[in-house]
This record gives structure tokens, C-alpha cells and sequence, in this order.
């Protein structure tokens, strides 16, 4: 899904929805331990929050969002005695802390995190007896201020990045304000390295220039850029000359530390329990649990407050690392049988890191990693039949029937083949929209892209793709390739998706800015001609990769991820072939008709 293409007009786009496009509660947990809730909605949304007196209670609504379940009672012990959840109406879901009677909170100590437009937190003080506080005894209420922000980092500061310098042992990305807070990864082919500074902005002028790296190190660029998120993430991109270092991150008051190095992964035998043979020290996180979860598809990571941490493939073993900073072990980790879909070991690599070395199993592959809540780490696991299947490539696929458009049909350049630039959206740790099933928008395009471009090749058309593997680009150089390859057309190549809670909006959209409107339409009466899909029309979009092309250029919405129909038929390899044919004939069309 084109998400960074949206900002300009998010907001209207918003108000149009209306109350047809609301948001589910889909989850809630109170923490009694940490006095802490926990809400999850399938959209965006603002709560609003009123603790009210005599009897206490906080209250907290959330506008624009369904309850779609009866109302619930959670009984607990203690000074706070319930929570209740219930539809207060149509358009408002009610969350109810009560107190017993007796007890009171301070407001001023009721703190709300925004983690997501979709995910928040609300942490409670130790509640007191009423006569033991004196900031509140009348009746009535006080509404209380929600920050929809990140969570603060440790030192309670802002983390604002200055610059990116070279060192003698690697490259410091240069931070003010608090401790950053970072998730790093480097691609399993390890020419890519990215590292996301959470709840961090670039300082003025500094999304600007892109420092300068000569080669330093290995690495051919480093790109700085700020991510269209909320809460906000700067993110620091190496790309290398070559794939045999595997880099590191840490972070300091000072900024985070780039090297490249690493320590080898030990055995991932696990014949018994791994004991944990370090106490917990007070000023570090503690990783309290590793198991698997959800049938072996996913392997969590609990710990007791919020942590960095980076992530990467080790080359020499093939296994994935994970490191947890500031951080000790606490507990035992679980012993898994040979059926098992990885195995996996974790040790206490220095005084405050924690690593978890995960070897898959053959025929698992390895997802990314994932903040689930502050204190959850999900690595996603996925078996190859099951990840590989709806993507696979048909090693013979049907040409393009040449009783439509035979090679002679073509139209013939003096001096030069016709290029077409292919775009599959996405890429890398940028998976676009995940639908139904967990398919994502990354691979779907890839893989219709893949048979555009042989189809063209076939048919007499040079096709150049933007990528041909699951490396992520910036929009910027997906137009430069197609400039310097002198492209006749650039097709861009997305799937779509919108909010889970409507699985019954399906179809395709066809974009295109200036130049592209003949091929617009074109190409889109083709994949209509040829799937039978649900047409949601032909519209103009201000899209940086049409925008800046010098050449007809289109973005095409092959179908929802998210809804049912669509889903499924692009779950199914004969289906993505079906597309790629008629996006092929399109193309072929128009350029038979200039």
C-alpha cells in the first residue's frame, strides 16, 4: 500500500470516511501487576479520558469505535476493583476503571502512551486512601490530557538526530535528548543494514544532506531519512559494497554506534533447559521469557519493561540474532522437541546485552521482528510451504497469446528496443499492506512483476525492473533507474488494503498523474478485460513516483489484501499469472497504438 504517498491528504481522506469506516476494539488487558491497561483497535483512534470522583472511576472513550461484542466485567482484588467495557453508543466504545470505595488516584500521575494510532497503554498510580491526598475530594470530574506520542525514551527527553559522522571504527549517528531508543536489522543476503531510531526527528536541515561515507568501512551510502510514522522514526540505511560484514548497533546518551563485527552464535543444541545464570541487576530490563506462541508461528520475547533491540542474519551460520541492550536474563528457557519449527539459545553476551540466537529448521523461514506491545517482541515464523506456495513462480508460464499481439505487431524504434520500467512497490523491511492470511503486498507484487517483465521480454519489449529481489529502494531512485534506461513507460505495481474490519471492499485502481492518462486507461481495461475484478475506477494522484517521471507513468492496484475476494485470488498463483498477463497486454496495446 502506497502509506508514504498519502500524508498531503490523510486528513480528508479520514473525515470522508465517516462512521462506514470505524474502528474496532479488538483487544484489552489489564495488567493488574504494573497497573497498566492495554488497548488494540484495528484503526486509528484519539481516546478521550475523565477520572471521576465519588465514587472514583476513569473512564475512557473511544470515539469512532465499535465494541462489536457484549459488554464485559473484569473483577479484580485489590484497591481497584474492575473493569468494565461496554458500547457506550453507536459510535463511542467506554472502558470503565473502577475503584473501591475508599481509594482515590492523583490525575496527575494517570500517563497515556500513543505506541500507534492503534495501540495505546494507560499506566495508573499506586491507588491511595481518599484521606491520604488532597489534590482531589469534591465530587465531580477532571479530563485528563492523552498525548498521542511515542513513548518517552529513558531519560525523558526527546531523541533529536543531528548527523551521521565517520569514525575510525565505524559511523556514529549523532543524537541529542535521551537515550535512543533503536531496532536494527540487516538483510539475510547482508548487503542491506537498517536501523530506526523509534520516536525520534531529524534536526533541522539535516533530512537535507546525505552524509558522505567514501567507501569508508565497506559502505557505498548511507541514507538518512525521516519516516511518514506516528510516533515518529528516523531511519539510517548502509548500503555495502559487498555482503561479508555483519554490522552492530548500540546506543548511548550520545547517539548510536555503528561496526561491523559481531560475535560467532553458539551451538543451538538443546538437549536440555537453558538455566539463566545471571541475576537481574535494577537498572536493566529483564528478559523474562522466550517461547513460541501462536502454533509455532511466532517466537515471543516478554520482558518487564520496554527495550531496544537489533536484529540481523549471521552469514557464517545461517542463524538470526537478536539483541536485546540493557537488558539481563530472568527465568528459564523452555526446552523444545525435534518437531519444533526453530531452535534456539540465549546468553548474556556482556554485562547489560541479552542475545537470542534462533536456527530455523529446514522448510521455516523467518519473518521480521515486531514491537507487539512495550514489553513483547514477536518474531513472526512461517513454514515454506505455506510462505512459499501462494508465491510460487510457474518455471513455464503461458505467454501472452500471439493471436492478440504478435512480435511484428510491435511498434519499431529506429535505433533502440522499447523499455519499460517495472516497479514492484516495496521491498526489504517494507512489507506495504498485510492482509488476510498474513499475505503481503511485497511479495505479491514481486511476483506479478516478475512475469510482466518476461511476458515483455517475450513479446520483443526490454523490461527493467526496479527490483528483482526483497531489497528496499526509496522512491527516488525507482525514477532515476527508469530515466537512465531511457524508459518508454514506468509501471508501478502495488496491491491495496483498508481498515481489517471490511473484507467486503475489493477491486482495482489504476493511477496516473499527467502523461499516463491513455495508459491508465488502457492497461486498466485490460486487467478488467481479462480477471473479471471489481473496477473501482480510473483517478489522478499526485504520487512521487508519477510526479517525478519524465515519461507516461501509472501505479496499479492489483486488488485488497484486505478484502475476501481479492485475498484470495491473489493467494492463488494461476490468479497472479491471470494479472500479469492482462498488465502485459495493456501495456502492449498501448504501445501498438503510438
Amino acid at each position: 500500500m502506497k502509506f508514504q504517498w498519502l500524508l498531503p491528504s490523510f486528513l480528508s481522506v479520514f473525515l470522508l470516511a465517516g462512521a462506514a469506516e470505524a474502528a474496532r476494539l479488538q483487544s484489552w488487558r489489564f495488567d493488574a501487576s504494573e497497573n497498566r491497561l492495554y488497548i488494540t483497535t484495528d484503526g486509528g483512534v484519539q481516546p478521550k479520558a475523565q477520572l471521576i470522583f465519588n465514587p472514583t472511576r476513569l473512564v475512557i472513550d473511544l470515539p469512532g469505535t465499535s465494541l462489536g461484542s457484549p459488554s464485559t466485567n473484569k473483577p479484580l482484588s485489590g484497591a481497584i476493583e474492575s473493569v468494565r467495557v461496554g458500547q457506550f453508543d453507536n459510535n463511542t466504545t467506554r472502558i470503565v476503571v473502577e475503584l473501591r470505595d475508599g481509594f482515590t488516584l492523583d490525575p496527575q500521575q494517570v500517563k497515556f502512551r500513543g505506541i500507534s494510532p492503534s495501540e495505546w497503554t494507560v499506566d495508573l498510580p499506586t491507588p491511595v486512601r481518599a484521606g491520604t491526598q488532597n489534590s482531589v475530594s469534591e465530587p465531580g470530574g477532571q479530563r485528563l490530557s492523552v498525548e498521542s506520542s511515542a513513548p518517552a525514551a529513558q531519560s525523558g527527553e526527546a531523541t533529536v538526530v543531528q548527523n551521521v559522522q565517520v569514525t575510525a571504527d565505524g559511523f556514529l549517528v549523532r543524537t541529542s535528548g535521551g537515550r535512543p531508543q533503536i531496532n536494527f536489522q540487516q538483510s539475510r543476503a547482508g548487503d542491506i543494514a537498517t536501523l530506526d531510531i523509534e520516536g525520534a526527528t531529524l534536526a533541522p536541515g539535516a533530512g537535507g544532506q546525505q552524509p558522505q561515507t567514501n567507501g569508508k568501512h565497506g559502505i557505498d551510502k548511507i541514507e538518512v531519512r525521516q519516516l511518514p510514522t506516528d510516533p515518529p522514526v528516523t531511519r539510517v540505511t548502509l548500503r555495502m559494497k559487498s555482503s561479508n560484514a555483519q554490522w552492530r548497533a548500540s546506543s548511548n546518551s550520545g547517539g548510536v554506534v555503528l561496526s561491523p563485527g559481531g560475535t560467532s552464535p553458539p551451538m543451538l543444541t538443546r538437549s536440555q533447559p537453558v538455566p539463566v545464570s545471571r541475576p537481574a541487576q535494577g537498572t536493566l530490563a529483564r528478559v523474562q521469557s522466550i517461547d513460541l506462541a501462536s502454533n509455532g508461528t511466532q517466537l515471543v520475547v516478554r520482558t518487564d519493561r520496554q527495550v531496544s533491540y537489533t536484529s540481523g542474519w549471521d552469514q557464517a551460520s545461517k542463524a538470526y540474532w537478536i539483541r536485546v541492550a540493557s537488558s539481563s536474563l530472568a527465568g528459564q528457557i523452555p526446552q523444545l522437541d525435534a518437531n519444533s519449527p526453530v531452535s534456539f539459545t540465549a546468553s548474556q553476551e556482556d554485562a547489560d546485552t541479552v542475545v537470542i540466537w534462533v536456527q530455523p529448521r529446514s522448510g521455516v523461514q523467518v519473518g521480521r521482528v515486531t514491537r507487539q506491545s512495550p514489553q513483547l517482541l514477536s518474531l513472526q515464523l512461517r513454514s515454506s510451504a505455506s510462505a512459499q506456495s501462494p508465491l510460487t513462480r510457474d518455471p513455464n508460464p503461458q505467454p501472452l497469446p500471439r493471436r492478440t499481439l504478435g512480435a511484428g505487431d510491435l511498434p519499431q524504434a529506429s535505433n533502440r528496443r522499447i523499455v519499460v520500467a517495472i516497479d514492484p512497490g516495496h521491498g526489504g523491511r517494507d512489507p506495504g499492506a498485510v492482509g488476510i492470511g498474513g499475505i503481503q503486498e511485497k511479495e505479491i507484487v514481486l511476483d506479478i512483476s516478475y512475469q510482466v517483465a518476461r511476458i515483455l521480454e517475450q513479446q520483443g519489449v526490454q523490461a527493467v525492473m526496479t527490483r528483482t529481489d526483497d531489497s528496499e529502494i526509496d522512491l527516488e531512485p525507482r525514477v532515476s533507474l527508469a530515466s537512465r534506461v531511457n524508459a518508454s513507460l514506468f509501471v508501478s505495481i502495488h496491491a491495496n488494503a483498508i481498515n481489517m474490519s471490511r473484507p467486503d471492499i475489493s477491486g482495482i485502481e489504476t493511477y496516473y498523474f499527467d502523461s499516463g492518462q491513455d495508459l491508465a486507461r488502457v492497461i486498466h481495461a485490460s486487467i478488467l478485460d481479462g480477471t473479471g475484478a471489481t473496477d473501482r475506477r480510473v483517478r489522478q494522484a499526485r504520487f512521487y513516483v508519477l510526479r517525478k517521471s519524465s515519461m507516461p507513468s501509472v501505479l496499479l492496484e492489483v486488488g485488497f489484501v484486505t478484502g475476501a475476494e481479492d485475498a484470495a485470488r491473489l493467494s492463488d498463483p494461476a490468479y497472479r499469472s491471470q494479472m500479469a498477463a492482462s498488465i502485459a497486454r495493456g501495456i502492449l496495446v498501448y504501445l501498438q497504438q503510438r
